[in-house]
């Protein structure tokens, strides 16, 4: 495991992380390269770690195809012969019922469980938003994938160092980015955001719970109704991939603000040319907006 530190950095110095590509990668199905490792990923921030650390040296599945919620996936016949053809897989177990039985009954020898690596807290599958836990992961996925090539070994750790880097400095520009806001709590319409909160020191309040499409009851939408007036709070979020109705319809009874806050579980349309760290610079932006950080 590594531990990440607290590091002092401006927040402006989040803009200076380079932007990567968005590492699109194979979403078909099929795992089995001519050359190099195969490697099979669950859902989008798996598969960006994946491919930060193999490089040219992998051939990336992602079984969540662009723009779907990973909540959602069914797998093909296919993709559960990708998995079961694969040399490295990467998933989180609880998270997608139908991969877990997949690599229960069929899976390959090296395998790792993001769920585990992370330390999970509670029911909450979102750890990818706390960088230090996906750091974690790729600390895993580094060893497995070494292991099954061994031969470039060292190339595998270079690019280990680089996304950790990335990623500390990441860190670093939400703890300063979000050290003084007028406002300390942010409502959700989808509940993905609790690891964020923990980490960087705001609450965390969802409409619709850890489903996206879960239907909040008339007594919590009341509840929320009066926690938005009392907090002063200007601004509900919801989300890319899921209906942002009933968020847009509270902000328009009480006459306040929406804005996209995004949990990176997937990309879609509109930001199949980023990748996860822009993706997090722009919700730290929306984040200091919306809560008056200075």
């Amino acid at each position: 495991m590594i531990v990440m530190k607290s590091w002092a950095l401006p927040a402006v110095a989040i803009l200076a992380i380079p932007l990567l590509a968005a590492c699109g990668g194979a979403s078909d199905g099929a795992a089995r390269s001519d050359d190099g490792v195969s490697v099979v990923t669950s859902f989008y921030p798996l598969q960006y770690v994946a491919q930060r650390i193999a490089g040219d040296r992998a051939h990336v599945v992602n079984l969540t195809q662009p723009g779907r919620e990973p909540h959602d996936l069914e797998l093909t016949v296919r993709q559960t012969a990708a998995i079961a053809d694969s040399d490295v897989v990467a998933y989180e177990k609880g998270f997608q019922p139908d991969i877990d039985d997949a690599i229960d009954q069929n899976g390959p020898e090296h395998v790792v469980n993001a769920a585990t690596v992370a330390h999970l807290e509670g029911a909450d599958p979102h750890f990818w938003l706390d960088p230090r836990r996906l750091g974690e992961v790729a600390v895993a996925f580094e060893r497995q994938i070494a292991d099954v090539d061994p031969g470039h070994r060292r190339a595998y750790a270079r690019n280990l160092a680089s996304l950790q880097a990335d990623l500390k400095h990441l860190d670093a520009a939400y703890q300063h980015g979000l050290a003084h806001c007028r406002i300390d709590t942010v409502v959700v319409s989808h509940d993905a955001f609790g690891y964020l909160g923990r980490r960087y020191g705001f609450q965390v309040v969802g409409i619709n719970g850890l489903s996206p499409d879960a239907e909040p009851s008339p007594a919590h939408v009341r509840q929320l109704q009066d926690l938005i007036h009392d907090d002063g709070i200007t601004t509900l979020f919801s989300e890319r991939l899921a209906s942002r109705e009933f968020a847009e319809s509270i902000a328009n009874d009480l006459g306040i603000g929406t804005a996209v806050l995004d949990p990176i579980e997937g990309l879609s349309d509109t930001t199949a040319d980023q990748n996860y760290l822009s993706l997090m610079r722009t919700n730290l932006s929306v984040l200091r907006n919306a809560n008056g950080c200075s």
